[in-house]
């Protein structure tokens, strides 16, 4: 195994030295933490462990005990951890994991998904020394279900480790998953434990590739379809680190520090057990990712003598380097070769309610909204139960029988969001996409953001009877008013987008190759003929067509295409580009990070959140809620909870349709 870690043994180390150095640091009033965090921070493990024997020859006292009594806080926890061996390590995060009231699952997930046989053996003595306990009964009693049973799996330490590979095995396998989950109702949980819990490394992305050609969609894809709760969480994780383990971490990483406060017991435990095993692949599969150095995300979101110790375990900043790697560039062409070949199945939230009944739901409409006061739970209950094609037989109903226009008497009715909610979900599609453009545009501003999520994902028949809707409603075309509203090639890229002329259709793999090429070409013309090329490209290739166009642009550029428009572009039109990629990648993320963006940090885009859950409810808002939970590590309908509030929440709550 190639190590790539950042931290290696000291060169003419000396345990003695070291040992009075950290005696002198800590000695008399106040400590030099700077000696303190420069020296265990330059040793490797296995020198740390000479330092602390020589600190007890020569003081007699325990090194561990004076670090715990000299420092504080988070320092205190990173350099005494530092001094544990890699298994009391892992053995003392379990431990913290399932003692007292809850369990800390993401921590037993992080650590039994990600080890390997060796390291589960000696974690599991390590355990049994420290605390006189076996670590397996701990776990047994403090979790439950299908959960329990895969940490059992993993717990073991069998995973084969041969790299042997049957081939007629491995097709085997790949059925007996497809048969155990999307080829029946329910799931045969016991089939996904005994495959991804067994198999050697090797073996499994065999089995993941070959499933994906049976299934039309990833492992993760069908895990998330066909599993919940812990159990989905612990699956996913295993199927990552299957597929490399230096991703998984780049992610947990990622979630440590983004969005407010900082998971820092996550932090510290990956920093720790990675850094001298591969914290250099992370950082290239951060960097990635995220678009940022892994070393700019620490700086940013940590502090003080905790920020320098940090900053010395992940080693150097990628972002001045500012080249792409050999491994992260692989990834990016399977990424996509990924995204080729899945076909997502799209679930919604709101479906047609059964026994539907037009004429009552319009009469319990009209007597909600009767005399003094709104029965607004009524109202929410039959509108954002209904399906779209329901709610428009129930406002024909209300014309036919009660002579009244149902969208006029809810704008009288209330007021405020839950209104445009209300109204938004009464309209259809393409009416609601037509205000939605008119919103954007009216007034002094301009909304670009929300121009280009309508038109960036559209289908063209969208489009068209958008079209038809808004100049139906405002008696002009679509296309001269984004022409008075916006400039440049911004204003261009928006009219091609508008046309619905897209191609639809597979690819074409001798032209995606040709297209690729002068996408390719292009980054190194000037930046007028560089935008004018990739417009040509991006507003009129079918998605299937620009999947393979984007991962052969990664063989001839070694970069990825994202990474190209952040990187050569700005302004709306390196936001116009992004968002088409992203939809071509992956469509149900890309609104994910729209919804998290309209909620996160002071303050809520209403507009964006209520445009989104409208527009998507009966089409992906289930995926959405999926990749939503994955990206951010909490459920979009925990983010709403949070973020919203009264009638306007319950009824978003309603469309979101449960709790991941």
């Amino acid at each position: 195994m190639v190590f790539r870690g950042t931290i290696t043994d000291a060169p003419d180390f000396n345990p003695s030295a070291d040992a009075e150095t950290l005696y002198n640091a800590m000695k008399g009033i106040g400590s030099d933490k700077e000696a303190i965090l420069d020296l265990v921070t330059s040793r490797s493990n296995a020198q740390r462990q000479e330092i602390i024997a020589a600190y007890k020859c020569s003081f007699g006292k325990d090194l561990i005990d004076d670090l715990k009594y000299e420092l504080t806080g988070k320092f205190e926890r990173l350099i005494v951890s530092l001094m544990r061996t890699p298994p009391y390590h892992d053995a003392k995060e379990i431990h913290d994991a399932v003692k007292g009231a809850g369990t800390n699952e993401k921590c037993l997930i992080e650590i039994l998904a990600s080890r390997n046989s060796k390291q589960m053996h000696d974690m599991v003595a390590a355990y049994k020394d420290a605390y006189g306990r076996d670590m397996e009964e701990d776990i047994i009693t403090d979790t439950s279900g299908h959960f329990k049973k895969m940490l059992i799996v993993l717990l073991q330490g069998t995973r084969d480790e041969s790299g042997v590979v049957d081939a007629d095995l491995v097709e085997q396998d790949a059925k007996d998953l497809y048969a155990a989950g999307e080829e029946q109702w329910g799931t045969d949980e016991a089939k996904f434990i005994m495959i991804l819990g067994n198999r050697s490394v090797t073996h499994l992305r065999m089995v993941f590739d070959a499933y994906e050609k049976i299934a039309e969609m990833s492992i993760e894809d069908s895990i998330k379809n066909e599993l919940s709760g812990d159990f989905e969480r612990l699956m996913l994780a295993v199927a990552q680190c299957i597929r490399s383990v230096p991703m998984f971490f780049a992610k947990r990483l990622y979630k440590s520090m983004k969005g407010l406060g900082t998971a820092d017991n996550t932090l510290i435990r990956i920093m720790i057990s990675r850094s001298e095993t591969d914290m250099l692949d992370i950082r290239e599969c951060f960097r990635l990712q995220y678009e940022k150095s892994l070393y700019n995300m620490i700086v940013d979101d940590t502090s003080g003598d905790y920020k320098r110790t940090l900053l010395n375990l992940c080693g150097g900043d990628d972002d001045l380097a500012g080249e792409f790697f050999p491994e992260a560039a692989q990834m990016a062409y399977k990424m996509w070769e990924l995204s080729a070949m899945t076909k997502v199945q799209l679930r919604p939230t709101v479906r047609p309610a059964p026994n539907f009944d037009p004429a009552a739901d319009a009469q319990a409409l009209r007597k909600a909204m009767k005399g003094f006061g709104t029965d607004e739970d009524a109202i929410i209950d039959i509108v954002a139960r209904r399906s779209n094609a329901q709610r428009q037989e129930i406002r024909q109903s209300f014309k036919s029988l009660l002579g009244r226009d149902l969208i006029k008497d809810l704008k009288s009715e209330l007021s405020k969001n839950l209104e445009r909610l209300i109204i938004g979900l009464m309209l259809t599609p393409a009416e609601f996409d037509a205000k939605m453009m008119q919103k954007a545009m009216e007034g002094a501003g301009t909304d670009e953001h929300a121009l280009i999520e309508i038109l960036a994902t559209r289908s063209n028949e969208q489009i068209h009877a958008m079209n038809a809707a808004y100049r139906n409603a405002y008696k002009k075309s679509l296309e001269e008013a984004i022409q008075s509203d916006t400039s440049g090639h911004f204003c261009r890229i928006l009219v091609s987008l508008v046309q619905g002329a897209r191609e639809e259709g597979p690819a074409d793999l001798e032209r995606a190759d040709a297209d690729a090429q002068e996408l390719a070409n292009a980054c190194n013309a000037d930046s007028d003929d560089m935008e004018m090329k990739f417009m040509s490209i991006l507003c009129t290739r079918s998605f299937s067509h620009l999947r393979k166009v984007f991962q052969e642009f990664v063989r001839y550029t070694n970069k990825d295409i994202e990474q190209i428009i952040k990187k050569e572009m700005s302004g709306d039109v390196k936001n116009a580009f992004y968002a088409i990629v992203r939809s071509v990648k992956n469509q149900p993320s890309y609104f994910a990070d729209r919804l998290y963006k309209a909620m996160k940090g002071l303050g809520t885009d209403d507009r964006a959140l209520i445009r989104i859950m409208v527009s998507r409810c009966e089409i992906d808002l289930f995926n959405i809620r999926k990749e939503f939970k994955e990206t951010h590590d909490v459920s979009l309908h925990e983010f709403i909870q949070g973020d919203t509030s009264g009638d306007y929440r319950k009824t978003l709550l309603v469309l979101c349709g449960g709790e991941d």
